[in-house]
């Protein structure tokens, strides 16, 4: 028997905690209890302070960022160090933000970890596309506006084949099924996304796009997918943005200035 394939008595484990989009009241009371009982957190670097402050004194924190555009921790080094770390009987906290299982690699790292005989958990948190559609009072499935929804990425992994996402595909059947498209980091390439989309989707179709969901630091822009480069380029929008496509964002859509898009702060909202 592979000794690998089997959990190794005595030692500890991993727990794959989804720490949300960064408002410390959006976490789960299952993902408080794990952060305070971790003898080792390994945090990404979207998860803020006050998620962190979660964990007890005696804690060891590693800061383990990966994020577009920026240097990043290697994945191979993180997976390492969450086996050695639970080898040694800690108990690992690998903190995510959003959700571990929503564009999080989080399936690639219970793999790895249960290939090394390492007892892993997962505590989900609320996703960063829900988060931002809720923060604007949008409602990702409606009756009359959408049947359903799309959560996709619009940046294409690395060493993935071709170019990611068929975004003409995805227009289409956004189009014909009355679908939400809930796009994360998709500021980079809001380009060619808006011109695949163009193909199949009206140039008026309404537009979201939400920076820093859930944090006193939020904003966003409403404006069209015939406009939606333009209107990133203009307002400045950044990473970490979610961008939501769809009818149902045509209650905040009516809110922005004619033909242009506007930032409004949250606390300024009224639907």
């Amino acid at each position: 028997m592979n000794p690998l394939k089997t959990t190794l008595p005595g030692t500890g484990q991993v727990t794959l905690v989804g720490a949300g989009p960064g408002d410390p009241e959006l976490l789960t009371l299952k993902a408080v209890k794990a952060i305070a009982a971790a003898t080792v957190l390994l945090v990404d670097d979207l998860v803020s302070d006050a998620i962190v402050a979660y964990a007890p004194p005696q804690a060891r924190i590693v800061f383990v960022g990966k994020r577009g555009g920026c240097k990043s921790t290697p994945q191979a080094f993180i997976e390492k160090l969450m086996i050695s770390a639970a080898r040694e009987g800690e108990t690992v906290v690998r903190l995510k933000g959003g959700d571990p299982f929503i564009f999080g690699r989080g399936g690639e790292e219970v793999e790895h970890l249960r290939a090394a005989g390492v007892r892993v958990e997962v505590v989900n948190g609320i996703t960063a596309g829900l988060a931002a559609a809720t923060a604007l009072g949008v409602p990702l499935t409606h009756r009359e506006h959408a049947h359903g929804v799309v959560f996709i990425t619009g940046h294409a992994p690395v060493g993935c084949a071709g170019d990611g996402a068929d975004w003409r595909a995805l227009a289409s059947a956004a189009h014909t099924a009355k679908l939400t498209l809930v796009i994360y980091m998709g500021v980079r390439g809001a380009q060619r996304i808006q011109q695949d989309l163009l193909t199949g989707l009206p140039a008026a179709t309404p537009v979201a796009v939400i920076q820093n969901a859930s944090l006193p630091t939020q904003r966003h822009i409403t404006t069209t997918l015939g406009e939606l480069a333009a209107s990133i380029a203009r307002e400045h929008m950044a990473s970490p943005s979610v961008i939501v496509v769809g009818d149902v964002t045509r209650a905040i859509a009516a809110m922005a200035e004619p033909e242009t898009a506007r930032v409004q702060p949250l606390r300024n909202l009224s639907l």
